[in-house]
C-alpha cells in the first residue's frame, strides 16, 4: 500500500532537472560577473566560459525537446532568455563588438603608415607566442 507522501520517480527526475538548470544558470551568472566567485570573493567576467554554459543549456533544450513537462520547458526557456540577455549586456559593457558586425579599421595616420614594418599602410604584427606549457595536466 503506497503512502500519500511518497515521491514518485518522475517528481525526483523533475527536481533533478531543475537543479541541473539552476546549476548552469548560477555558473553562467558567475562567469558574467553577476555573482561573486566563492573562491576569490570577487565578481569576475569570463565571456568564453559563460558562452560555453549557455551553449550547454541550448544543447539540453534541443536534446530534450518534446520530453519535458510544460513547467520544465518554461523553466529552461526562461533561464536561457535571462542568460542570453545578461550575456549581451555584459559583452556590450565590456566593449566587445558583436562578431556578426564587421568593424572598419580607422584610417591610419600618415606617420604610422610610413613607419617600419609597414607596407602600403598595412601594420604587421608578430604572430602570437605559443604556450610552452601544456594546458591540461593529469594528476592521480
Amino acid at each position: 500500500m503506497a503512502q500519500e507522501n511518497e515521491v514518485t520517480p518522475g517528481e525526483i527526475q523533475s527536481a533533478m532537472f531543475a537543479q541541473l538548470v539552476m546549476m548552469f544558470t548560477s555558473a553562467t551568472l558567475q562567469h558574467l560577473g553577476k555573482l561573486v566567485n566563492p573562491a576569490t570573493r570577487q565578481a569576475e567576467v569570463d565571456l568564453e566560459a559563460a558562452q560555453a554554459s549557455i551553449d550547454m543549456l541550448d544543447m539540453l533544450d534541443a536534446k530534450t525537446r518534446g520530453n519535458l513537462t510544460p513547467e520544465e520547458t518554461r523553466m529552461l526557456q526562461d533561464a536561457l532568455t535571462q542568460l542570453k540577455l545578461n550575456f549581451v549586456e555584459t559583452r556590450e559593457a565590456a566593449g566587445a563588438a558583436p562578431a556578426a558586425k564587421p568593424a572598419e579599421p580607422p584610417p591610419a595616420p600618415a606617420a604610422a603608415a610610413a613607419g617600419p614594418g609597414t607596407a602600403g599602410g598595412e601594420i604587421k604584427t608578430p604572430p602570437p607566442a605559443e604556450d610552452k606549457q601544456p594546458r591540461f595536466h593529469k594528476k592521480y
